[in-house]
């Protein structure tokens, strides 16, 4: 049962006794504070990571807790506002072992200073690269980084002999940016030329100039960098340009909150996601294993498979659960080297921290599908990658 307030969410989520102290720490609870969009533009985002957020706290204390000690959740709204995430975290700060972050690229990055000054363990559930290049000691990335959804894309496009591809990217939006220069960085390694290329804001709902320029060109492919709202006008607006080239989209849109409102618009597009999105579509093993996992007990709480954000949200608390597991506490500077050398598969893939890696997942971990009869089905390219 939850209870929501205008800033405020807090789940007690407990069910087994303490197993007695750990270390020289006296409190019988873990407690971690997480800071979400759940009113805003990203909202849709921040619901679905609070939602598996808090199923992966149940599951745990279900289990026990971690080390005989459950985990106590403290939620934030920051309203999807940058300034509404710097007042939750100085309220979460004094009193949380560990903080879960914003899905809001922007809000994320003006939290990280405050981050560093505290020196408290940081989950973040958004992708933008600045978060960990350089590396904050205390900050670490769940879902896959802009850049590395970059060179996804462009591994596909090399493999598909596509080597002059359009972009069109957000120039409000962190992620949108990281996931341009990401792009630019590293298409000439590729044999990629990008071109044109055009910039848009988030507040922008008409598009129909960057159609113009694209059928201009000798472009083979358009790809998007957005999130929210300009995404599914983008796509609408695509369908009805009359373009034939592909449209590519990245994993902001690999939900359900895109492709209903995009609806059949969206029929045929590439778009790159989590692997967890397509899990069904996995060999047996391990990671399929930890993606049914979630998939199921999020299907039979909510009645839909987890989307994308649901993906991150579940697997940054399993990843911060086996770190204070191997601390063998809360302590925050032992948290943290733990997951500096963790290495966990997650319904999101493996990751691999180490000490000058606090992203920690490549683009193995990302599958390239395109969207038929409203469902993502991963590509021949990436079914080849999963066998």
């Amino acid at each position: 049962m939850r209870r929501i307030g205008s800033l405020l969410l807090t789940l007690t989520l407990a069910t087994a006794a303490c197993g007695g102290e750990t270390g020289d720490e006296s409190n019988d609870v873990i407690k971690v504070g997480q800071i979400v969009s759940l009113t805003g533009n990203y909202s849709p985002l921040g619901s679905e990571n609070q939602k598996s957020v808090a199923l992966a706290v149940e599951k745990i204390n279900a289990a026990g807790g971690i080390g005989g000690r459950r985990i106590e959740l403290a939620v934030r709204d920051d309203k999807s506002l940058p300034d509404q995430a710097v007042l939750a975290f100085n309220e979460l700060k004094d009193d949380s072992d560990a903080i879960i972050g914003s899905p809001f690229s922007n809000s994320a990055l003006a939290t990280i200073p405050l981050v560093d000054r505290e020196e408290i363990p940081y989950i973040s559930l958004t992708p933008a690269d600045e978060q960990v290049n350089p590396v904050h000691p205390y900050v670490f990335v769940v879902p896959a980084l802009s850049g590395t959804y970059a060179q996804a894309a462009l591994e596909y496009f090399q493999d598909r002999k596509l080597t002059r591809i359009a972009v069109a990217y957000d120039t409000k939006s962190s992620y949108a940016v990281a996931g341009f220069k990401g792009l630019q960085s590293k298409a000439s390694q590729y044999g990629v030329t990008l071109g044109p290329i055009e910039e848009f804001q988030t507040t922008a709902t008409e598009f129909g100039a960057i159609f113009t320029h694209v059928r201009s060109s000798d472009a083979q492919a358009l790809m998007l960098w957005a999130t929210g709202a300009p995404a599914v006008a983008i796509t609408k607006q695509y369908a009805a340009s009359g373009l034939t080239i592909p449209l590519v989209l990245t994993g902001s849109q690999a939900s359900r909150l895109f492709l209903e409102p995009a609806g059949p618009a969206a029929e045929g597009a590439t778009i790159a996601s989590s692997v967890g999105v397509v899990g069904e579509h996995l060999p047996a093993g391990e990671l399929k294993t930890a993606v049914d996992e979630l998939t199921s007990a999020f299907t039979t709480r909510y009645g839909y498979p987890p989307p994308q954000f649901a993906q991150d949200g579940y697997s940054g608390v399993k990843l911060l659960a086996a770190a204070i597991e191997k601390a063998g506490g809360t302590d925050a500077k032992k948290v943290r080297d733990a997951l500096a050398g963790l290495t966990l598969t997650t319904p999101n893939g493996t990751y691999r921290y180490s000490a000058t890696d606090h992203s920690g997942l490549t683009t193995e971990f990302i599958s390239i599908n395109t969207i038929e009869g409203g469902k993502f089905v991963p590509t021949d390219f990436s079914k080849g990658r999963f066998r």
